[in-house]
C-alpha cells in the first residue's frame, strides 16, 4: 500500500512538474516574440532615418554637424544586437543607451527643419516625419508588449512551487525596458 501511495505521489508531482514546465516554455517564447517585435520596430526606424536624412540634406547642407550626429547614432544602435539569450539588464541598458542616443539625434534634426520652410513644406520630408511619429509609436506598444510578456514570465518563475521548477531547469528571470534616464528631465520650452 504505500508503494502504490509513493508511486500516486511521485506521478501527481511529475504531472504537476511537466504542467508548470510547458506553461513556462509558452510563457518564455511569448517574451522572445515580443523582443522580436520591439527589434523589427527599431529596425524600421533605423530603415526611414537615411530617407529622412537624404531629404534635410538637400535643403540644410550647411547642418552637416546635426546630419552627421543622426548618421553615426542610427549606425552604433543597429551595431548594438541582442539576443534573447544574451538579455540581460546591462546588455538592455546598452542597448537602450544606443536607441535613445537616435531619439537624440532625430529629436535635433526635426528641430534643425523647423529653421527651413521649405523643407517644412516638402512632401517627402512630411511623410517620413509622419512614419518616423508613427515608428515612436509602435516603439512605444512593442516595448509595453514586451514588459507585459516580461512581467508574466516573471511572475510564474518567481512563483512557488513553480520556482523549484524554474530552479531545475534554469528559467532566469528577464530584465524589464525601463524609462530612459532622460525622461525624468522636463522638455524645455523656449519662446
Amino acid at each position: 500500500m504505500k508503494k502504490i501511495i509513493l508511486m500516486a505521489v511521485i506521478a501527481i508531482f511529475s504531472l504537476t512538474s511537466c504542467s508548470t514546465y510547458n506553461g513556462m516554455v509558452t510563457k518564455e517564447e511569448a517574451v522572445k516574440s515580443a523582443w522580436s517585435n520591439v527589434e523589427t520596430q527599431y529596425q524600421r526606424r533605423a530603415d526611414l532615418i537615411p530617407n529622412l536624412v537624404s531629404t534635410v540634406k538637400g535643403y540644410a547642407s550647411h547642418e552637416e554637424s546635426t546630419l552627421t550626429a543622426v548618421v553615426d547614432a542610427r549606425s552604433k544602435a543597429t551595431s548594438v544586437n541582442i539576443s534573447m539569450d544574451e538579455l540581460t539588464p546591462e546588455k538592455l541598458a546598452e542597448y537602450q543607451k544606443a536607441q535613445s542616443a537616435v531619439t537624440s539625434a532625430l529629436g535635433r534634426l526635426i528641430a534643425v527643419s523647423e529653421n527651413y520652410p521649405e523643407l517644412k513644406a516638402n512632401q517627402n520630408f512630411l511623410e517620413l516625419q509622419a512614419q518616423l511619429e508613427g515608428t515612436e509609436n509602435r516603439i512605444t506598444v512593442a516595448r509595453k508588449g514586451f514588459n507585459d510578456a516580461t512581467n508574466d514570465y516573471n511572475v510564474t518563475v518567481r512563483k512557488f512551487p513553480a520556482n523549484i521548477v524554474a530552479m531545475i531547469f534554469g528559467f532566469d528571470q528577464k530584465p524589464y525596458f525601463e524609462a530612459d534616464e532622460s525622461a525624468s528631465a522636463a522638455p524645455k520650452v523656449e519662446f
